[in-house]
């Protein structure tokens, strides 16, 4: 089965969106990760939302993760607060995450070994047309095992 196939469509949010609404449309919609496109609407990152959650957990909690054994939810608001006021482009993680991308024709392997290699859960599907890129949808690791292994 082609990419194009596969692809589904895929809630996103552009670079300038607010981080907080951002994190809501990836809780609400269950979503295996976040993604980001730019002011061209072609794919900027896909952000797996282990690494967006990362982003909330303050930087001595990461250094020493025993402090998160004696720190309760109440610090939770603080995980808000760091989180208001900015834009996607300045929530997402410094290292950068280029989205991994495939062409419509690409076959179900092809899509499997990019997201191993990229350790993805999602994979954009886009179509090139002259200098243009369209977001065609995208390809989830559920969906995707769901074709690999037979089960509907």
């Amino acid at each position: 089965m082609l990419a194009r196939d596969l692809a589904e469509a895929y809630p996103s949010v552009s670079t300038d969106a607010d981080a907080v609404d951002a994190a809501r449309l990836l809780s609400e919609h269950k979503l295996p990760a976040l993604l980001v496109i730019d002011a061209d609407h072609r794919p900027y990152a896909i952000v797996p939302g282990s690494q967006l959650i990362k982003q909330l957990v303050p930087d001595y909690v990461l250094e020493d993760p025993l402090l998160a054994t004696v720190i309760d939810d109440r610090h939770l608001d603080e995980v808000m607060e760091r989180m208001a006021g900015l834009t996607v482009a300045e929530w997402l993680p410094r290292r950068g995450y280029t989205p991994p991308v495939v062409g419509p024709d690409a076959g179900a392997l092809q899509v499997a070994a990019l997201m191993a290699r990229t350790h993805s859960p999602l994979v954009a599907v886009i179509e090139r047309e002259s200098d243009e890129v369209r977001l065609l949808g995208a390809i989830t690791a559920a969906c995707l095992m769901t074709h690999i292994v037979g089960a509907s």
